[in-house]
């Protein structure tokens, strides 16, 4: 407790109800302090964020934003360009499939292949189709196989091939190529390779 002298001589800072019974000046201030201690701490929690904030964030989301498009660009560009060879390399795919199931000239030493526009159809062997070209992908009736393949060009070589112990006039290798109208392989085409022997 405080002493009455102490209180006048304010070397008491607690409060006067301790010496009086009755609030002191000092009571007063530090409670007023205390008030705007806690005014100021609520306001600093609630602050929102600054200027330089929302720019700096505006700049990031812009940059990341600006990444995806560019990766999404990449991706559309090419998108169509997958779908061309992949219709490429399943045409060349077929016709070498076809090719393949036919069957062998054998003692036929070099394949010389039908006339330049006979159609698949009349075909016997598998030489027959050495030389073979088309402007578009046809069926073997010579009509367009689908719709949207008439821009692609098909060629086919089968050459005399010795393919490990079998020996040459009884393999022949098969080169189907099919060149697309749009994307990389548009000027060297789509080349698929197969064998066929006489068994």
């Amino acid at each position: 407790m405080c002493t009455k002298q102490q209180c006048q001589k304010q070397q008491c800072r607690v409060l006067s109800a301790e010496c009086w019974g009755k609030p002191s000046r000092y009571s007063a201030l530090s409670t007023h302090h205390s008030a705007l201690s806690t005014q100021h701490s609520a306001l600093f929690l609630q602050r929102g964020i600054s200027l330089i904030e929302l720019i700096m964030f505006i700049v990031i989301v812009g940059i990341a934003l600006t990444g995806v498009m560019l990766v999404m660009n990449q991706v559309t560009g090419h998108s169509a360009d997958t779908l061309v060879r992949k219709q490429a390399l399943t045409a060349a795919e077929a016709l070498l499939e076809e090719v393949e199931s036919q069957a062998f000239a054998s003692g036929v030493p070099v394949c010389v292949g039908k006339l330049p526009g006979a159609h698949r159809n009349t075909f016997a062997n598998v030489c027959d189709y050495n030389g073979y070209a088309s402007s578009g992908v046809l069926d073997m009736n010579g009509a367009l196989a689908a719709s949207g393949l008439g821009s692609y060009d098909v060629a086919v070589v089968v050459a005399s091939s010795v393919l490990g112990n079998i020996p040459q006039g009884s393999a022949v290798q098969i080169t189907v190529t099919v060149t697309p109208p749009v994307g990389p392989e548009a000027q060297s085409g789509i080349a698929v390779t197969g064998y066929r022997t006489a068994y």
